[in-house]
């Protein structure tokens, strides 16, 4: 003789299949609609970057000439260049590089394989998450507190040095928040693994570890001075100038940057300084392209190798 469950009889009745419809046609028209507006959204933000870039092309590439490159800035705007500005970004991208690379790399291996899993280890990742969101202009304040003042002696005040330490404090947050995901994406078995043959910690990080999680770590660091090379509020906070006839000899000299000379020409009510502006607009660019291209290409060349 068979016995039935009722409980199980009762799950499968025709009165409780009834009360759970899927309600297919409902979610395919909704998702058919967020579909929709994200190709909305994605096709506007196109397009007013297309615009923009047309017009910056349009007005800066006539423009756009060797003496242009080579000449420093003047009061006449067809006589005037971008040369001191341009090597001093290329300076400040060099401080920037010199302090930022090795502090925070270091400290994001630190944090993610030395540390252990506590109130203070997560005290310090939600600081440095909230470091990573805090506009510029307070990263300006704080280097012309302690860099410009404070360390004069040093730096030199309103100096080469001043702004590439202050924009080194401005992606630290970035390149420790992006080592840490670089790191956590290589496997806890190839840790273990290294830890059954009887390897330090540190002997697993640095040759396991580290050429595993490279390409990442190079690409958010890359990415990292590609935004300090764009920012202007920390400098002109710190007291980076306007117009600079004379390329610096130290770390202690003036220093004006891209950004810096760009706004500058903006600011002025002549036609043809805005043409120059549009000019600096694509020289920039063309100096941002080139690093993302760089760290494309090591990103690749290191993939392929590990």
């Amino acid at each position: 003789m068979t016995v039935q469950n009722p409980q199980i009889s009762g799950d499968f009745s025709p009165a409780r299949e009834s009360q759970f419809q899927p309600a297919m046609a409902q979610r395919y028209r909704w998702d058919r609609i967020f579909r929709i507006a994200a190709l909305a959204a994605i096709a506007i933000s196109l397009l007013v970057l297309v615009i923009l870039l047309i017009d910056v092309l349009t007005d800066g590439l006539p423009r756009l000439n060797w003496q242009f490159l080579t000449s420093f800035p003047s009061r006449r705007a067809e006589e005037a260049g971008l040369l001191s500005a341009l090597v001093g970004s290329i300076y400040l991208l060099f401080i920037v590089a010199l302090f930022s690379f090795p502090i925070g790399i270091g400290a994001g291996i630190f944090l993610e394989e030395f540390v252990s899993d506590g109130w203070l280890a997560n005290f310090i990742e939600i600081n440095i998450s909230n470091l990573a969101g805090v506009p510029s202009i307070i990263y300006g304040l704080l280097g012309l507190a302690a860099f410009v003042r404070l360390m004069e002696p040093i730096t030199g005040g309103r100096s080469l040095l001043a702004g590439g330490l202050t924009l080194a404090l401005l992606v630290l947050p970035v390149i420790i928040v992006s080592t840490r995901e670089a790191l956590r994406t290589v496997p806890d078995s190839l840790r273990l693994a290294g830890f059954a043959l009887g390897a330090t910690r540190w002997q697993v990080v640095r040759d396991q570890i580290l050429p595993q999680a490279f390409p990442g770590i190079l690409t958010g660091t890359i990415l990292a001075l590609s935004r300090a090379i764009g920012e202007t509020a920390a400098l002109i906070t710190i007291g980076a100038l306007t117009f600079i006839s004379f390329l610096p000899e130290s770390w202690k000299d003036p220093f004006t940057a891209l950004p810096i000379q760009i706004y500058n020409w903006v600011s002025r009510p002549q036609k043809p300084f805005h043409i120059n502006s549009a000019a600096g607009i694509i020289v920039l660019m063309a100096l941002l392209l080139l690093m993302n291209s760089v760290a494309i290409y090591l990103r690749n060349r290191f993939q392929r190798k590990f």
